[in-house]
């Protein structure tokens, strides 16, 4: 009886979370302009809009950002729509402090989702995590990490504020919906073979980095080849451990 309690619980609190946002213009607006939109494309899956669960993929080099979904009687995502970035800064690798402009790599989540952006609308990513704490800069970290609109960044990816519209209103169904966390995995590049033996070459002389790259690509290759969400853990050192 108590775990029920705390389920509706959980629930109503996600459910208001979502209704309090439409008390900003801008996710009226969004939800004006986008919201037949994104019951089409949903409903073009087979799924039932406000009854699943999204992910998110992105990739640096190639600079897409990918939407994955999937029914909640289901456990494996299917690609919904593909956004371009709209900028980038710093280079391909992790972010390891405050400052050096660089997106982060590796295993996040939604955090927050912030109506009165001053890049529109934007939705926070969980950086720093348990391995960016390990393995950056200590009490030097910065944080900020959104994805947002406008056509700026410094560590962060923007896709315009017509597509932020479209992935908010994603993002707002399915948490209103239940989804209590969204997965945001980044990735240096899409890391197939062929791309990563380029990026060995191409980075021969930072061996800590391609060691980086090589741990974070098991959790690549288990979304590519099961398309579930990715579970894992974070060792002392700092590594993602893959379950």
């Amino acid at each position: 009886m108590k775990y029920s309690l705390l389920i509706f619980v959980v629930l109503l609190n996600l459910n208001l979370c979502a209704q309090s946002q439409t008390e900003y213009p801008r996710v009226r607006k969004a939800h004006k302009d986008k919201d037949e939109y994104i019951q089409n494309l949903v409903k073009e899956k087979g799924i039932d809009n406000n009854k699943y669960d999204i992910l998110i993929t992105a990739y640096k080099k190639e600079e897409i950002l990918q939407v994955w979904i999937k029914p909640k009687t289901r456990d494996t995502y299917e690609k919904l729509i593909s956004y371009d970035f709209c900028n980038s800064s710093g280079v391909l690798g992790p972010k390891r402090q405050s400052g050096d402009l660089q997106i982060p790599e590796g295993f996040y989540y939604i955090s927050y989702f912030n109506p009165a952006s001053s890049y529109y609308l934007s939705l926070k990513v969980s950086y720093p995590n348990q391995s960016d704490r390990i393995l950056g800069v200590k009490n030097k970290l910065g944080g900020d990490i959104f994805i947002h609109g406008a056509c700026c960044t410094i560590g962060c990816i923007p896709i315009t504020d017509d597509k932020i519209m479209e992935l908010y209103v994603l993002c707002l169904e399915a948490r209103s919906g239940g989804q209590k966390r969204i997965p945001v995995y980044i990735f240096p590049a899409k890391l197939d073979t062929k791309n990563f033996d380029i990026l060995k070459r191409q980075f021969k002389e930072q061996q800590e980095l391609i060691d980086f790259w090589t741990n974070i690509k098991e959790g690549y290759e288990l979304f590519c080849k099961n398309k579930k969400k990715v579970n894992f853990s974070v060792n002392s050192k700092g590594k993602y451990i893959f379950k």
